[in-house]
């Protein structure tokens, strides 16, 4: 008898649970199996054919996947730790209790991320023309003005400026989060026996945070590999091809050139394998850091 109502109680529960269940696959996991058969598919538009590994050899062969790889790769490496670095000096500054007006600042960089994200692309590129208000700036303190959209390597450093504006916030909320459930007696007790503001930085804050900066650095890196709508926005991948991404150039192969599903589809798994090789590295290093 209490088997059955076990049994029963088991059956009501994934009767519960299905339709989500049934929405994920649906959603979620057709989507990604079907991705996967077209990854190995060539042709145009509707008209293709299983290819092998045809998709995967273009790659090597393609200057522009080479390309949105190398500029992906520097925004990732650039761009993220910056970010990371920044949004921690920021919420250890405003986790102090005598900091003036903390609760306007931590408002002020946290609104950027939940700004529209085309009304803020649209006023970096009007700032950033070349008749801008930076340049005019800049010319106004007797420099000159910078290609900011028409020089491949400021419109990079225009890109990172702009992710970095906007998402620096949005990683400073964990790390305050984190530092807030900290026992303060722990820094008073360090400020007694003399260890200054640096010391308590590099060996209290930092091991306190160490999960959390791991967290924000995963998805920081899952952001910048699929990053689209900032060069999609401000630069247009542009110049010369100086900012398109692995996600820029998938938008191109699908909706813009001559669609190619099959190829797509590949490079897509190509931000996939990047995405679960950075993310296993970063796991394997924190584990190795947690060991020692």
């Amino acid at each position: 008898m209490a088997s059955r109502v076990v049994v029963r109680e088991h059956i009501n529960g994934w009767l519960f649970i299905a339709p989500a269940l049934i929405l994920l696959g649906i959603f979620m996991i057709y989507p990604i199996i079907w991705s996967l058969w077209m990854s190995f598919q060539t042709g145009r538009g509707m008209n293709f054919s299983f290819g092998g590994l045809a998709n995967i050899q273009r790659l090597f062969a393609d200057t522009v996947f080479l390309r949105a790889l190398g500029n992906t790769m520097i925004f990732l490496v650039v761009q993220v730790p910056i970010m990371i670095i920044l949004a921690l000096l920021f919420a250890v500054a405003l986790n102090d209790t005598k900091l003036w007006g903390r609760s306007f600042f931590r408002t002020a960089i946290f609104l950027p991320c939940v700004t529209s994200l085309v009304a803020y692309a649209v006023l970096f590129k009007s700032m950033f023309s070349a008749e801008g208000v930076v340049n005019a700036t800049l010319v106004g303190l007797g420099l000159d003005p910078v290609p900011w959209l028409t020089d491949p390597f400021w419109a990079k450093v225009l890109i990172i400026m702009a992710i970095t504006w906007r998402w620096t916030g949005y990683n400073m909320i964990f790390y305050l989060a984190a530092l807030q459930n900290v026992d303060r007696s722990i820094y008073e007790a360090a400020r007694i026996d003399g260890v200054p503001p640096w010391a308590r930085f590099l060996y209290i804050t930092l091991p306190m945070l160490k999960p959390v900066i791991l967290f924000t650095t995963v998805i920081s890196t899952i952001g910048t590999l699929q990053l689209f709508d900032e060069p999609y926005n401000i630069t247009q991948g542009g110049p010369s091809q100086a900012t398109l991404t692995l996600s820029y150039y998938i938008y191109d192969l699908t909706f813009r050139f001559m669609p190619s599903f099959g190829y797509s589809a590949t490079v897509s798994w190509v931000i996939v394998v990047l995405v679960g090789i950075l993310t296993f590295v970063q796991f394997l290093v924190a584990r190795e850091g947690r060991r020692a």
